[in-house]
């Protein structure tokens, strides 16, 4: 099954691949390497997804925050590839920072609404390595923000 069946089969809705709102690129291309920007958590309408994880929300909270980063990043991707996903030939890495409280401990958990999100999407091609970070703050008060490094055929 292509990556854009799978797509179709979750029902799922990609969001508008968005443009940087600073001195970056969305995305970055080096030899058979995709980079993406951080993804900030956005929800269906647009609407920034805030709060610190620990505090304002709960760990199913952030993950559904962490879904909506990786909806980003399969934008941008699809965005760099001129709308054709089968050009990426696996997702490499994930970094994930979750904006938490000092005693929050479940970064792993938020994170994994990304990691599964890409796995769902890309199948075996999904499978990744990854890293899940706190921070004391996240640009625009947001609950989680993911990069992403893809390996293109």
């Amino acid at each position: 099954m292509s990556f854009e069946e799978n797509i179709n089969k979750e029902n799922i809705k990609l969001p508008k691949a968005a443009a940087p709102v600073g001195s970056y690129v969305a995305f970055k291309k080096v030899e058979k390497l995709l980079y993406i920007s951080g993804q900030i958590s956005i929800d269906e309408d647009g609407n920034l997804i805030k709060g610190k994880l620990g505090k304002d929300l709960k760990t199913e909270d952030g993950y559904k925050a962490a879904v909506r980063c990786a909806l980003n990043i399969i934008a941008q991707a699809k965005n760099a590839c001129n709308d054709d996903l089968s050009k990426i030939k696996s997702c490499v890495k994930l970094t994930g920072f979750v904006n938490s409280t000092d005693d929050f401990i479940e970064q792993p958990k938020v994170i994994n609404g990304a990691s599964d999100t890409i796995v769902k999407v890309f199948g075996n091609a999904g499978i990744h390595t990854r890293a899940a970070v706190s921070s004391n703050s996240l640009p625009l008060g947001v609950a989680v923000e993911v990069d992403a490094i893809f390996e293109l055929n």
